[in-house]
């Protein structure tokens, strides 16, 4: 069996599920931030800049080769950009929406990633994709309780309620899968440490451009939020740092759809640590949102 389709070591599989659990603890502690006087933008870049700066230590450390050609240089800002946009749209989600949900919303980039390939590079999306499409949906609208059932609510109260962060959460996918199909295309050839690091970069050079826009950092107004600034930049640099050291030595890539448990880990830890609870058939929704998503991620392996 070839390195794409072997079974994953008990240490792979552990290791997969980590870095799951500590990028779904870097939503709640980011929201824990959001709720005591962070703004996005400032959690943006403290997450992106420490992060890009212990990559970059592990590129110098390990004398990775640093190549552009002329392609690459025209692409990776663009990538960048997007992934910048797509930051900055998944924390403003984040700090409206409970956690779970507002990962849910932005775990329909599969779908978004074969929307632009269909429309950029004329590529018709694969039977498995339009196959989970419908269910993809059907998940999310439970989810988030499009109709306002299980709120009491009623359909348009809901939506005055999470309309405008799952604005953001699927603005977040979008970009996202702009960004993933662009990497694919155009920068697939450059080293994936080289890439992340030049991708996170830039990603908070816009996030820095959005704080001058807004007038200065803003920083947290209660110890809480200082705890939840350190722990979502560590969570969020520590589960880069064992992509990129400790995943490669397994055989293991590094978006294995194993990891789009995010949302579960996040559900649970928002339910014990910030009291976000939902209905019964919201979670149902979600886990039929996980589901459909790791089958997507997991069907090159047959």
């Amino acid at each position: 069996m070839n390195a794409g389709t072997r079974a994953l070591t008990v240490g792979a599989f552990s290791t997969l599920v980590l870095i799951a659990l500590m990028m779904g603890a870097n939503h709640v502690a980011a929201r824990i931030a959001f709720n005591n006087g962070v703004d996005v933008a400032t959690a943006v870049v403290f997450r992106s800049v420490v992060t890009t700066l212990v990559i970059v230590v592990l590129l110098l450390l390990q004398r990775v080769p640093v190549k552009f050609n002329a392609r690459h240089r025209r692409y990776l800002p663009l990538i960048g950009l997007l992934v910048g946009i797509q930051s900055l749209c998944l924390y403003s989600a984040v700090a409206r929406l409970p956690v779970a949900l507002a990962l849910l919303a932005f775990n329909t980039y599969p779908l978004w990633t074969a929307l632009w390939a269909a429309l950029i590079y004329r590529r018709p999306p694969e039977r498995a994709v339009l196959l989970a499409m419908p269910v993809i949906l059907f998940g999310l609208a439970l989810a988030l309780d499009v109709l306002g059932a299980a709120s009491g609510l009623g359909a348009a109260d809901q939506w005055s309620r999470i309309g405008v962060g799952v604005a953001f959460a699927l603005a977040a996918a979008a970009t996202f899968g702009a960004a993933l199909v662009f990497t694919q295309h155009e920068a697939a050839d450059v080293d994936g440490r080289v890439r992340t690091a030049t991708t996170l970069g830039l990603a908070g050079v816009i996030a820095l451009a959005s704080v001058t826009v807004q007038g200065g950092f803003h920083f947290p107004q209660a110890p809480a939020g200082w705890w939840g600034l350190a722990a979502l930049t560590f969570l969020y640099g520590t589960a880069f740092t064992i992509m990129f050291t400790v995943l490669p030595r397994l055989g293991v890539v590094g978006n294995s759809a194993i990891m789009n448990v995010e949302p579960v880990f996040a559900l649970v830890l928002a339910w014990l640590i910030l009291g976000q609870a939902i209905a019964p058939v919201q979670v149902a929704g979600a886990l039929l949102v996980v589901g459909a998503v790791m089958v997507l991620g997991m069907r090159r392996r047959v």
